[in-house]
C-alpha cells in the first residue's frame, strides 16, 4: 500500500494512472471536499467533472466566494 513520505509525497499506483491517463510529467490539480482528496489531471473541464458532487450555494456570488477563500477559514 502506498504511503505518504516525510516530504508529503505520494506515489500513485501505475494501474490507476493508466486507467485515468496520467503519465510522467503531467500536471494535476488536487481538491479537498467532504474529507477526501481528489487528484485530477489538468485538462479543460476536468475539475468540473471531479467536483460534480459538491453543491454550491446559489446565494453566494463568485466575487463573494473568492473573497471568502482569500480571507481563509473563520476563527
Amino acid at each position: 500500500m502506498p504511503r505518504v513520505s516525510a516530504k508529503r509525497q505520494i506515489t500513485l499506483p501505475v494501474d490507476q494512472c493508466r486507467e485515468v491517463g496520467i503519465g510522467p510529467g503531467d500536471e494535476y490539480r488536487s481538491y479537498v471536499a467532504d474529507g477526501r482528496i481528489t487528484i485530477v489531471r489538468k485538462t479543460p473541464g476536468a475539475a468540473k467533472e471531479a467536483l460534480r458532487h459538491v453543491a454550491g450555494d446559489p446565494g453566494v456570488s463568485d466575487e463573494e466566494s473568492l473573497e471568502d477563500a482569500l480571507d481563509g477559514p473563520a476563527s
